[in-house]
């Protein structure tokens, strides 16, 4: 979806950060025009003049999109780099203008901020605000419960109201993903149009979105947003991790995150977690369990050894459903452990027998210095079955942690985001709530927090990997006493059909889901008719939102054939599948072609192209179906480029028609259309549709977001300012 922001009027482009083009400044500085200075990996690096003349060269760049601050500590660090000295007046030039800057108050801003500015764009990311607590835990209204049946799992020990905080959770451990994708649940799968590099953009420790990364000094893919990251890294796993970057990034993010689990977790950790289960029998798992979370032991289901809070315990007594998997894939994991096994022999000790000064001293142990007298197989052993358990837990047990990334040319006065996988991360508590295609719950990431003071002082293995990374979870519905509480883990019921969602499901993690959208009789329901149930559940755009083509009536599939046939008896009009989806994919062709014209700044072309295909949509399509939601969507994002912005509120509350079919009149998605709608009725100066949608926008983002959410603030100065 688009999210057109009121600080985008034509008025105020000046305000948006364009691409650095340095008119006169930084030529002589940069790499390019130096023959002898040719960037390298920083591994690789053994001038120090080079890696001052990239420090400069960011900083010129920084100083022009008016981050003066960073532009000085750039500075700083290309001056202790051994910055060539014919060079130093562009420096302290810069120097001098960035604390000018400073001095008066700017911070690279104007004081004058008016309604259009950019304190109405949306970040990159969410960061806690600071009137929310944090503290990691689940709440006092749900309690752990245990069975055969469901495994580990939370229930409601009292009644949740809509909104409130069931639980924060941080993970024991992440890895970004070394170029995101776009999440596309309504294919259940990945669009590779979606691929944005973020290991240059994003810390590699707490995920905080950053201009200015600090490289690691011993490989060329980790960065971090500052030193502390950096060497808190280190110290967590990086020193071992450093010299198998390029082993990892071949193996992968799964087989990462597991190397990096056990890194953190140690030998003295891993070794207490075995012990319970040294030497004894397990019984079989069976049939699989409906859910990410089990009891510690099958044979031993006491709720006390069931959850084990946030320490590396919980982690490593999650099911691995080892009788699951394919024998090909255990053996592949196999491998890929053997393979980390003899790479991690020639780095050195394991943890917790290795202790290092800091990240410079990743190249000061070499390879058999000590003579090939120190044995540290057993320990290696243990460490590699510690990661090969991880690696099968993963499948059914990794979270994405998702964040709203802008897309689109950034001159553009509308603003386009789309939602993202920036990393894979292990949540020990969130782990313990089971799926449902239709969930009483909703999930809200934050990056960039300190996390260290809500520590588990029990926890002492966990209190240093506080990396300021947390996820939310909220009732997204009352939730009564006894009930248990759940979440999706992908396969929605507003996106997927019944049998897609089950297939998923079955193939990941290895259950048929029972929930309440997949019941029989749900299925007969959905089969039956075209129109929403009462549970607010839906199909996929396959079998709803269709029309004939000859009377504009609803239709129904028919079950022999898949085709369609018209529900009007005097009708009865029928037409196969092949050609209903042969004219759905000529509109969605349309449709990205009509993008692609926005993005390229040619508007009227695209509304041209929109008009005509909308046109077409109305034969076969209802208002309720997604892609004539999709349509009108894109049509407000065209009159909005043009400043139109009464033609794009009027196109965008069409498209909310849809919205609210698909996902319900109380989902985030409608809160997040709404917002967008109230942007633009503030943008053209309608007063009252604009007062009139912001309370229905608050209502659903303290649902989903809670109260102190980035977007409530910006609603709030809209707000005040349509009052005042």
């Amino acid at each position: 979806m688009i999210l057109i922001s009121c600080s985008q009027s034509l008025q105020d482009t000046r305000y948006r950060r364009t691409q650095f083009r340095h008119p006169n400044a930084g030529r002589e500085e940069t790499v390019a025009s130096r023959p002898e200075t040719t960037l390298q990996p920083l591994c690789t690096i053994h001038s120090s003049e080079q890696l001052s003349l990239c420090y400069a060269n960011r900083s010129a760049a920084l100083h022009h999109l008016q981050h003066y601050q960073e532009c000085l500590d750039d500075i700083d660090k290309a001056l202790k780099n051994g910055y060539p000295s014919h060079l130093l007046h562009k420096l302290e030039g810069r120097r001098t203008e960035c604390l000018k800057q400073l001095a008066g108050g700017q911070n690279g801003k104007e004081d004058h901020h008016n309604l259009a500015s950019e304190n109405y764009k949306r970040p990159h990311q969410v960061k806690a605000p600071s009137g929310e607590n944090l503290t990691c835990g689940i709440c006092p209204q749900a309690t752990v419960g245990l069975s055969l049946e469901k495994g580990r799992h939370l229930v409601a020990a009292e009644r949740i109201a809509a909104g409130e905080v069931i639980l924060h959770d941080r993970p024991y451990s992440c890895v970004l993903i070394p170029g995101t994708e776009e999440v596309r649940g309504d294919r259940g799968k990945l669009d590779a149009k979606g691929v944005l590099e973020t290991e240059h953009r994003f810390c590699h420790r707490c995920l905080t979105e950053t201009l200015c990364p600090v490289p690691c000094e011993g490989c060329s893919y980790s960065r971090y947003c500052s030193t502390s990251c950096q060497w808190d890294a280190w110290g967590e796993h990086h020193r071992w991790e450093c010299p198998l970057s390029a082993d990892l990034m071949a193996l992968g993010v799964m087989s990462q995150l597991a190397l990096r689990v056990t890194l953190q977790a140690g030998l003295k950790n891993i070794q207490m977690a075995r012990e319970p289960i040294r030497d004894q029998h397990r019984k079989s798992e069976g049939s699989c369990l409906n859910g990410k979370s089990s009891p510690c032991h099958t044979d031993q289901p006491e709720p006390s050894t069931a959850y084990c809070g946030d320490s590396y315990l919980s982690v490593f007594h999650l099911l691995h459903h080892l009788n699951c998997h394919s024998p090909a894939l255990r053996f592949l994991n196999a491998i890929t452990v053997a393979t980390v096994y003899l790479r991690l022999r020639k780095a050195g000790p394991p943890p917790a027998s290795r202790t290092l000064s800091g990240p410079s001293d990743v190249n000061r142990h070499a390879p058999g210095e000590d003579g090939g007298k120190t044995d540290w197989s057993s320990e290696l052993w243990l460490l590699g079955s510690a990661v090969l358990r991880h690696i099968l837990q993963l499948r059914c047990n990794a979270q994405a942690i998702l964040m709203l990334q802008d897309t689109g040319p950034k001159n553009s006065p509308v603003q386009s985001s789309r939602e993202t996988r920036i990393a894979t991360a292990i949540f020990p508590t969130l782990s313990l709530l089971n799926h449902s295609c239709c969930p009483n719950t909703s999930l809200a990431f934050s990056t960039g927090l300190d996390l260290s003071a809500d520590c588990n002082e029990s926890v002492a293995e966990h209190k240093a990997s506080a990396c300021g990374v947390a996820v939310t979870v909220r009732a997204a519905k009352d939730i009564t006493a006894g009930q248990e509480i759940l979440h999706c883990y992908g396969p929605h019921s507003s996106r997927m059909v019944i049998k897609e969602r089950q297939r998923l499901l079955q193939e990941q993690y290895f259950f048929l889901c029972q929930c309440e959208a997949c019941t029989p009789t749900q299925e007969e329901e959905e089969g039956a008719g075209g129109r929403r149930q009462r549970t607010g559940i839906r199909s996929s755009e396959r079998e709803f939102g269709l029309l004939c083509g000859k009377c504009q009536s609803s239709v129904k599939k028919n079950s022999k054939d898949g085709g369609f046939t018209c529900l009007l008896p005097s009708c009865g009009h029928c037409v196969s599948s092949s050609e209903v989806n042969h004219r759905l994919q000529g509109i969605k062709a349309d449709l990205e072609k009509a993008v692609k014209l926005i993005e390229g700044e040619r508007p009227g072309e695209a509304l041209s192209l929109l008009k005509s295909t909308q046109c077409q949509s109305t034969l076969i399509l209802a208002e309720t179906h997604p892609v004539r939601g999709e349509l009108a969507d894109a049509m407000a994002r065209a009159y909005a480029t043009m400043g139109d912005w009464n033609n794009a509120a009027s196109h965008l509350e069409q498209s909310t028609i849809a919205i609210c079919f698909q996902y319900g009149e109380d989902s985030i998605e409608l809160g997040q259309q709404l917002f967008k709608l109230a942007q633009l009725h503030f943008n053209g100066g309608a007063r009252d549709p604009a007062l009139s949608v912001i309370p229905k926008v608050r209502r659903l983002l303290c649902l989903h977001r809670g109260p102190h959410c980035n977007e409530l603030q910006e609603l709030q100065a809209m707000e005040d300012c349509l009052q005042g």
